[in-house]
């Protein structure tokens, strides 16, 4: 196959960038488009994430001029010195089935991440947590969660022949939620009494923001010894504090007190809104807000996107009244099953704390590592320069 790599640096090539997914996966039944209005948030210089971080981003083309492929490079700057690593990230991967075209893709990411002084390279991962990362694995005749890759199972096959081996999974499951509250639950006022925690009563709208930013600290607090986490910054918080505040359905969501009314643990879930992203195809508008709001109200499937408790308070029942508050409010509104977030499979834990929920797998995804080294692996990326550059492009 001939191509050629440009670098994006028009709107025209960043709105290709962003759409080239929904040419590819269109008939993929269990392929779930983002919401392009974030994707193009994520994505611009305005995303908070730049003040800390580098980022380019290439396409793919054809003879013809047709996107094939697309790639980001990405260097978190404080999460290498957090972490004490030199790595690039590549993420935002996706290309039609070809092993030189992934090679050269690649090859563009190690080549800007070696002018950057980087030594490894790891991915897929974004700017931060909070974006989508893993490659995955296992699991692919089941439906995406809104909120996670999902690719061919090509992608991974085709990344290990050129050099990538596995850095680190994460597994996630689902649980069936009946009627009845799980018998863990009787420890309940056992917890609250000893512990002197307790479940944050309901706010209105407005407090509830305040509530939101707390919960952003304890999250930089409770994630920051996993994998390639790096604390969000304020700007960051105040991002995602307007993203994720106004879904929220207090009856779904979970934020533990302590005795000084300071929240130390939380748990986030939103009904599913996959199917309704592929009915939106990914836009708001002109209709698409109408199956998103339907799916916020009628649903019964829950999504986990994000739970963590402070480490002074892990091992100690905050995990038992958030699942007694979620359970209680999924029998509420009907709901039948919760999908779970993302979790390290060597998070002992997190892989413990639904026991009693008999968790099924549901998809696994795999963080790739790459040394680019002199020499380190035979089998590396080629040079970004074995594909022909696009003459408009440097």
């Amino acid at each position: 196959m001939k191509f050629t790599i440009e670098e994006v640096k028009s709107g025209k090539q960043l709105k290709e960038f962003v759409y080239f997914p929904e040419k590819l996966f269109k008939d993929a039944p269990n392929w779930v488009p983002p919401l392009y209005a974030d994707e193009f948030g994520v994505l611009s210089r305005k995303n908070p994430a730049f003040e800390f971080c580098d980022a380019v981003y290439w396409l793919a083309r054809d003879e013809r001029g047709a996107v094939i492929g697309r790639i980001a490079g990405i260097v978190n700057h404080n999460a290498n010195r957090d972490w004490n690593e030199s790595i690039v990230r590549f993420g935002w991967l996706d290309f039609v089935e070809d092993e030189q075209l992934l090679r050269a893709l690649v090859g563009k990411v190690a080549e800007w991440g070696r002018s950057k002084g980087m030594t490894k390279m790891k991915g897929p991962l974004g700017f931060s947590d909070m974006d989508k990362e893993g490659l995955l694995v296992d699991g692919f005749e089941n439906l995406s969660p809104s909120t996670c890759i999902y690719n061919f199972p090509y992608y991974g096959e085709l990344l290990e022949k050129v050099g990538f081996h596995k850095d680190a999974d994460w597994t996630q499951r689902i649980i069936e939620l009946s009627d009845q509250l799980p018998p863990m639950f009787r420890y309940a006022d056992l917890v609250k009494s000893r512990f002197g925690l307790k479940e944050m009563p309901r706010k209105k709208r407005k407090e509830l923001f305040k509530t939101g930013y707390d919960l952003f600290h304890v999250l930089n607090d409770s994630f920051s010894r996993l994998y390639e986490f790096t604390r969000l910054s304020e700007r960051q918080i105040d991002v995602y504090v307007k993203q994720y505040i106004p879904f929220i359905n207090q009856d779904l969501s979970c934020f533990i007190l302590n005795e000084k009314d300071e929240v130390v643990g939380f748990c986030i879930c939103i009904p599913s809104l996959s199917n309704a992203y592929r009915k939106s195809h990914g836009r708001l508008f002109p209709f698409g807000f109408i199956p998103i709001l339907s799916a916020l109200k009628k649903n019964d499937t829950l999504e986990a996107l994000l739970i963590g408790v402070l480490p002074e308070y892990q091992g100690k029942g905050a995990n038992v009244l958030i699942f007694k508050h979620i359970h209680e409010g999924a029998i509420k509104f009907g709901i039948k099953r919760m999908i779970l977030n993302p979790q390290l499979e060597d998070n002992a834990k997190v892989q413990t704390l639904f026991g009693d929920y008999e968790a099924k797998p549901y998809m696994r995804r795999r963080s790739y590592l790459m040394d680019l080294t002199p020499g380190a692996n035979a089998a590396n990326a080629a040079p970004a320069s074995d594909a022909p550059a696009n003459p408009q492009a440097n």
